[in-house]
């Protein structure tokens, strides 16, 4: 069968130029969403009386025909029909006869290929908040089992000052509620519906573009014809918001390295979620949390990748923008591989919390609440500081921890401390010190779990609107 659009041409095309400019290895992704957007254009075209409503009735029946052939794998694509747009319109006339040429009246493969991608994107939307809201209840499990676990809490990798787990944990769910955010913001700049705008000027027939955003559920329309073909912003801001996902997801993975590893032995992963060594039989992995570490490059580099094919292009469609879709497929599929494992290898997780106060009582990380307590005794914090480290310096000269320390060898610094200096120093009181909004002091971690989970049940509401509203 000769090329749909080869009425111009007098040769055949090169067969490595098929090879080399074909989507179809990539773009058949989109199947589902080109099918959808076409329903939507020919009940359209039917509505405004371009297309006789036989025929459109036609053309539905038979497009619903292929839906089912996609999805029960039965499609055959084809890389002499370059892409997906004309493997499913191939597809079609074949059904249906010639009538399915009509489908693609008043509409040019570039505002439809940009109509699919904002079709699959707000999807993916949808299903990375779902994804996240899983990883935050997981995360917030732990925190509630653990809202009586000190840990040292680390600024440069060094011990600073004790801190509850769950505070610690608390901060990851705070950084995915962030990242929720911004996939919900990005969703009203994806909702915007560009078909219509043919291939760059819009179309002679009288079409109702407004017609099919509401079929397809878009909230707005592209106010511009050049822009609705040549826009990969919303794209590109689904990239930057998967990197911004990925970091805090390797900042997360690099701590269960370390948290895991037999000199800190904090948690330990549940087996299922970890890999032995072909020689070493006592080795036990957390290749899980490696790997996903590993993945946020290729993630960050999907987003630089595009950035650079958009740097330059004129208006409007251009070939390059052919490169937009396996870095945002390929970014997908990262994503959302990471976010599905990572919920239940947080929610099996073991707290090791007799290491984790091991660890506490073995530090100097309360040495900020002794400069606290001499401040109270009316002494300059300058001077308080200089006091302590002079004490912990004295411990480390002599293999002790300040809760070590006899009342007469503080004395030796300040004739200011007391008795009181021993409960000051306990871990619960430096952690339950810090009452303060955001804090980490047990009263107010509960708070930020009470807050976190109403939260999660808010995020649930979006999902549950929002998942009406992109499904085929």
């Amino acid at each position: 069968m000769s090329k749909l659009w080869g009425g111009r041409f007098t040769k055949q095309t090169n067969k490595l130029v098929e090879e080399y400019t074909a989507s179809i290895g990539f773009d058949q992704k989109l199947a589902e969403e080109d099918v959808q957007g076409s329903l939507a254009h020919v009940t359209m075209l039917g509505k405004c009386g371009i297309v006789p409503q036989e025929d459109v009735e036609t053309i539905k029946k038979g497009l619903l025909t292929v839906l089912e052939k996609i999805r029960s794998g039965e499609i055959e694509y084809s890389v002499s029909d370059e892409d997906i747009h004309m493997n499913i319109e191939k597809n079609l006339i074949e059904q249906i006869g010639p009538v399915g040429g009509k489908l693609h009246t008043g509409r040019s493969r570039n505002d439809q290929v940009a109509t699919d991608m904002h079709l699959y994107l707000r999807k993916r939307v949808v299903e990375f908040v779902e994804l996240l809201r899983n990883l935050q209840e997981a995360l917030i499990g732990q925190a509630k089992a653990n809202t009586d676990t000190i840990v040292p809490g680390y600024t440069h990798l060094q011990r600073a000052q004790p801190i509850l787990f769950a505070h610690h944990l608390m901060a990851y769910v705070a950084m995915f509620g962030r990242d929720i955010e911004r996939l919900q913001d990005s969703y009203k700049r994806i909702n915007v519906l560009p078909l219509g705008a043919g291939a760059l000027a819009g179309t002679t027939f009288p079409i109702d573009r407004h017609f099919v955003a509401e079929q397809l559920h878009f909230d707005a329309v592209y106010e511009n014809s050049l822009d609705a073909v040549s826009d990969r912003d919303f794209i590109l801001e689904f990239l930057s918001n998967a990197s911004a996902i990925m970091m805090h997801l390797s900042r997360l993975s690099e701590e269960l390295v370390l948290w895991s590893s037999t000199e800190f032995r904090f948690v330990e992963l549940d087996d299922a979620f970890c890999t032995g060594s072909s020689i070493m039989p006592q080795k036990k992995n957390p290749d899980v949390a490696e790997l996903v570490r590993g993945k946020t490059g290729r993630v960050y580099g999907n987003l630089v990748g595009l950035l650079t094919v958009l740097k330059s292009l004129p208006l409007a469609y251009n070939k390059d923008m052919q490169e937009d879709k396996e870095g945002m497929f390929d970014t997908v599929a990262t994503l959302q591989g990471a976010l599905q494992l990572f919920a239940p290898m947080i929610a099996t997780m073991k707290v090791n919390t007799g290491r984790m106060r091991e660890a506490v009582n073995q530090d100097f990380s309360n040495a900020t609440d002794i400069a606290d307590f001499l401040v109270g005794k009316g002494l300059p914090f300058r001077q308080a500081h200089e006091v302590i480290g002079k004490t912990v310096l004295y411990c480390i000269q002599n293999g002790k921890f300040l809760l070590d320390l006899t009342l007469d060898e503080f004395k030796q610094f300040s004739d200011l401390f007391d008795d009181r200096i021993y409960e000051v120093l306990q871990p619960e009181t430096v952690v339950n010190a810090r009452n303060v909004y955001g804090g980490t002091a047990t009263a107010q971690v509960e708070a930020a779990i009470a807050r976190a989970e109403s939260k999660l049940t808010e995020t649930a509401g979006w999902v549950q609107e929002f998942e009406a509203k992109v499904s085929i």
